[in-house]
Formats: C-alpha cells, structure tokens, sequence
C-alpha cells in the first residue's frame, strides 16, 4: 500500500476493492501513466496478502517506464508461479487447484479449459479429501488394535476393514485413474499419423478432419515427401495430425528420405492411422507394424467385400468422416460429456494415485494377521501420505518447488 501512496501521491486514499482512476508520477511527480488502481487488503485477495493492481495502457515503452518506477519503490519482480504459491502457502488453494491455474492458461480446447475450471473451484482436491478422510478411519482402526493387543478382535472386524479399503479406497481410485487417458489428452493432446500408400487419399483425409485445404493433393505418386503437420480438436481434445509419404519402395532419394520420415512419424505418434485404396488391393497391407485404425477410403469406387479390419469411407463425398471422428476420439478415451466430471489431468497425479494403490493392496496382505498389523498401518499411513501430496498436505516443498517451475512468470 505504500508503494501506492507514494507512485500516486496527488490522488485519494484507495479505498478496498474499489476500481479509482489513478495518476502514477515519477520521482520527479511527473504523470507516467494513468489507469485503475486497485487494492484487495488481507486475506480477501488471491494470494491472501496485500495486493495493489495498477491496470494503465499497456503500451511497452510505458509499462516499461511505470514498472521501473515500483522497482525503485522496493518492489521486485515476481519467481515463476509466485502468486498462486502464495495462495497455496496461505491456505487460499490446495495444490491441485493451483495447478487447475496452469491448466486454465494453457487449455488448447473450450473442453478443456472447463475441465481446468472444475478443478480450479476445487472439485478434484475435495475428491481426494474424500478419500484421506476415509483411509484415516480405517487406519485408527488397525492402530486402535495395535494399541489394545491383549483384546481378541473377531475375524469378521478385519473383514469388515478390507472390504472398506476395496470398496470405498481401491475401486475409486482405479475408476478414477480410468480417466487418466482422456484427461492428460485434453491438456497434452495427442499425435495422429496418417500412413499407407501413395495416392490412396491421405492428404485429403487431412485436409477434410482439419477443415481446411493444407496438404496440395495431387493424382502424381509421391506428391507428398516430408510429414506435414495440421493441429485440429475432436471432441475437444487436441490433436497434431501428420500426413506422411507414400509407403512404397523407390529410387528417388527425396522420396526415400520421406518414407523413412514417414516411419519414423508413425513410431512416436499416439494413433496410427493406416489408409488403403478400396479399388486397388494391392494397398491394402500395410508395412506398418501395427496401426490403430485402418480406413479404406474411395469405397464409392468399388463395393466389393473389404477385409473385416477396415473402417470404411469416402473423403471425396465426405461420407463416414464424422464417425471417423468418434473412432478416432473413442481411441483417445473420450467418454461421454455426462459422465465426464473430475478427470485426472496431470502425470503427477497419475503416478501418485497408481503408487497409492500399491501401498493399500500391500497392506490387504496383512491385515488379517494381527502379528503383522503394524506393516498394513505403515502402508496405509504412507498412502495417506502420497494422496496428501496432491493437494499439498504434509511436507511437500520439494513438491511445490517442481510444479511451479511450470508456470509462467509472476501468475
């Protein structure tokens, strides 16, 4: 608050959370700017601290000026992320709504970034609360009965504890880790290689799905010699497609160079897509290893019996592109927008969880043994532990240190 007084000394007292015309003078009271100033007092602003926001025009010789002038004022610029973490430090946010920030700036599809947004109002991390809240029950059983030996305890007690721990732990984790697929698809997106032979529609298939003509398409054998690349979406989640050389054997060096960039295309994508020329067989098997969905294309040329493998299409007449569509989504794990609710989005949470689940079956393989009832509290606690390094519970600071390395400066 300082600092505003004293850049905008000639004006009034900024009230909190009011929106004031402001003029913003030099060290010789010069005017830099003028804009809104803004002042959010603790604990009501993002980072539960004393926040000024000055908001003037935004041009750079300008800014440049205004932001020199803070800096003399004692102010420094913001670390990476610093804001957010200030408001994970100062119980504003969890973590996982911390990086549900992240993931808002850099949603790529409007699906997407309303997923960012579910996680952002904290849905994913009182998931997660959820759970803890339950493996802490069960745990105080198993260290009440370690605290009490001399008492029997009955047989149908520790069954009771491990159908708990499969019905109410294990099987919503692993329904939740189902949606890792889809969810890290939506942010990371995904690589599609269009391969097969040449001249048997593959830029055209390109140029149809991203809806814009990219690829030259041409009946001459080889037209295309290096992979080229189209971003488009389907079902909201983002895709890098890759129209690559014809697959044939050839004398020409460039095509040859094509071909094994073309390989080399299919190796390192996500789906594979192997395109054949319904009226001619000899397209039909592919020298790819393995394709994920195999498309015979030009089928209005011929309606002879196709093999049970191929998805049939026209690209010409557009006939069978939009169920293309949903295959190729379904191969990406899309689900249903109903069912969708909290997605696992991030690798991090991807691998806590599958280690979560390790340390809680472990413990199932002591818990009907009171000799060995310490060693299911263990693995139970540990799991407790790793699900508390979601959402930033526990000693996490080598955490917090990595996932807001991440972020861009200052937000």
């Amino acid at each position: 608050m300082s600092v505003l007084e004293a850049i905008a000394a000639s004006q009034r007292k900024v009230a909190p959370r009011v929106a004031q015309l402001s003029s913003w003078l030099d060290e010789d009271g010069d005017v830099l700017d003028q804009g809104l100033s803004l002042y959010f007092p603790s604990p009501y602003s993002y980072t539960g601290e004393d926040v000024v926001e000055l908001q003037g025009h935004g041009g750079p010789v300008m800014l440049r000026a205004l932001l020199s002038r803070v800096f003399q004022l004692g102010c420094r610029p913001a670390e990476p992320g610093e804001f957010t973490r200030r408001a994970v430090e100062n119980g504003k946010i969890d973590l996982s709504q911390a990086e549900a920030v992240a993931a808002c700036i850099d949603a790529a599809t409007v699906r997407a970034g309303k997923q960012a947004q579910r996680q952002l109002q904290g849905a994913f991390g009182q998931y997660i609360e959820v759970l803890m809240q339950k493996l802490t029950g069960l745990v105080a059983h198993v260290e009440a009965s370690l605290d009490f030996p001399e008492e029997e305890i009955p047989a149908l007690f520790f069954d009771q504890i491990a159908n708990q721990m499969r019905d109410e732990l294990i099987q919503p984790i692993e329904q939740l880790l189902a949606t890792a697929k889809l969810g890290e698809r939506l942010f990371d997106g995904a690589t599609v290689a269009i391969v097969g032979a040449p001249n048997v529609g593959k830029s055209s298939l390109l140029n149809a799905l991203a809806g814009r003509d990219r690829a030259i398409v041409s009946d001459v054998p080889g037209t295309t010699r290096d992979v080229l690349e189209v971003d488009f979406e389907v079902h909201g989640i983002p895709i890098r497609l890759a129209d690559t050389a014809g697959l044939r054997l050839s004398d020409d060096a460039i095509e040859q160079e094509g071909v094994r960039r073309a390989e080399q295309a299919a190796m390192q994508a996500d789906v594979i897509m192997f395109v054949a020329d319904a009226s001619r067989p000899d397209t039909w098997e592919t020298p790819v290893v393995h394709a994920d969905i195999y498309l015979m294309n030009k089928t209005d040329l011929k309606q002879d019996v196709i093999p049970e493998r191929f998805f049939s299409l026209c690209v010409k007449s557009g006939d069978g592109l939009d169920e293309l569509k949903d295959r190729l989504a379904n191969q990406l794990g899309d689900i249903s927008l109903a069912d969708e609710g909290v997605l696992v989005t991030r690798q991090r949470h991807r691998t806590i969880l599958l280690d979560t689940i390790t340390h809680l079956k472990c413990g199932l393989l002591t818990v009907y043994s009171e000799e060995k009832l310490d060693l299911t509290a263990m693995e139970w606690r540990r799991a407790w532990s790793l699900l508390g390094g979601i959402i930033g519970i526990g000693d996490v600071e080598h955490i917090l240190d990595h996932v807001f390395s991440e972020f861009c400066i200052g937000k």
